[in-house]
């Protein structure tokens, strides 16, 4: 069994079991059983679903993972869970409407790159990996009645969601319905002690844990972490257009954390970053801009390198304190004929996303005109695209 072995013995000291079930940490459902188990020295079995709906991991990702990091620090059993069924149904929760449903290709797509990028948190060495697919394609209909009648209508109902769209005269689709019966059947089959999620998830995690019961299984507890607002002060995510992405170069990562909010700095050295709580309290008591930069320099140096936080602080100092441009701006070369447009696609975002940075003025010459229309002939001459990215043009005649 190796590191999975349940005979395990874990420290179950109390500075070790406080740090799990408070930092980062919103909710421990029941919290008299976490304790229980956790006081027990035995290694819990713990995991973790992810519906790979999208391929870019951002900041609020990183928490859960973060987490499960800390358990198999401690010893602990954890399990990796990916969606494999479940995202090509989609998740209802925090949507005013259905989610449309992915392919299967789309899935696994979507996981080979989550994967990579997770690996800059998490060791896939030391977590068991698992599909749900596995055992939810195998469902027959007598089984999913069998799931069903576990749970009643006003159950259902009493998310907030649903209760928003009835308000709001939307629909609710059957299969949504049946989404948390498909995740909470993931806790019957994996059996576990703990499932982690964010804040958003605990009715899912719920489900899952009326399920064990229902089924004879162990007894496990919830523990819903923080949900990390984005930069603008909303939740963090790409629709809003408002994260750091693990994969954003250091200088964006960088400049969108100093763009950051003030009131949100002590939340994100909390849930994103490993500096001890006393010494975060000194931090944000100072200066609001040293503050944002030490958060700037730890979660730059936690995805790249302590020199690559170096040289984006060194990058935005100079750009945007100094007002100049970055010396190591990148290029592209283009043909005359060439467009704004097809220019910019050179820096990886899509072309309704450039469109609609063009209609917000967002790019422009420095020193010069806002490109308000991507379909023009490029000109030669270095643009700034937002706040902290520039492209310089070349044009080959």
């Amino acid at each position: 069994m190796g590191i999975f072995s349940r005979a395990a013995r874990v420290s179950a000291d109390q500075e070790t079991v406080g740090a799990l079930m408070q930092r980062g940490v919103e909710n421990v459902i029941p919290k008299e059983l976490a304790l229980k188990k956790f006081g027990s020295g035995e290694a819990l079995r713990i995991y973790w679903g992810i519906d790979p709906t999208g391929a870019k991991i951002h900041l609020g990702h990183a928490v859960p993972l973060r987490k499960l990091r800390s358990f198999t620090d401690a010893g602990h059993h954890v399990i990796f869970l990916v969606g494999s069924f479940t995202a090509m149904i989609g998740d209802p929760t925090g949507r005013d409407a259905a989610r449309s449903p992915l392919t299967k290709s789309d899935v696994e797509e979507n996981f080979q790159t989550y994967k990579k990028q997770a690996e800059k948190i998490l060791d896939f060495s030391k977590v068991e990996v698992r599909y749900n697919h596995e055992w939810l394609e195998p469902l027959d209909f007598s089984k999913i009645v069998e799931l069903a009648s576990k749970f009643t209508v006003q159950q259902m109902l009493q998310r907030d969601m649903f209760q928003k769209r009835i308000q709001d005269g939307k629909p609710i689709s059957l299969h949504e319905f049946l989404y948390p019966l498909m995740v909470g059947y993931d806790s019957v089959v994996l059996d576990v002690d703990c499932e982690l999620g964010g804040s958003d998830q605990e009715f899912n995690m719920l489900a899952g844990r009326h399920l064990q019961q229902a089924f004879g299984k162990r007894d496990k507890f919830v523990m819903t972490t923080k949900l990390i607002e984005g930069l603008d002060g909303r939740k963090m995510s790409k629709s809003y257009n408002n994260c750091v992405y693990l994969d954003d170069a250091p200088e964006d990562m960088y400049g969108k954390l100093m763009s950051l909010k003030d009131e949100l700095v002590r939340t994100y050295f909390e849930i994103a970053t490993d500096v001890v709580p006393s010494e975060v309290d000194k931090i944000v008591a100072g200066h609001p801009k040293e503050a944002k930069m030490r958060l700037a320099r730890e979660i730059v140096t936690m995805y790249h390198s302590k020199e690559a936080a170096e040289a984006a602080e060194k990058s935005f100092t100079t750009t945007f304190s100094g007002g100049g441009v970055p010396t190591d701006v990148p290029e592209v070369t283009v043909m005359v004929e060439t467009t704004y447009l097809e220019a910019l696609a050179s820096l990886g975002e899509s072309n309704s996303e450039l469109r609609r940075l063009a209609e917000a003025g967002a790019i422009s010459v420095v020193g010069g005109e806002v490109i308000k229309s991507l379909t023009t002939l490029a000109k030669p001459g270095t643009l700034r695209i937002g706040k902290h990215r520039f492209l310089k043009i070349i044009v080959k005649v």
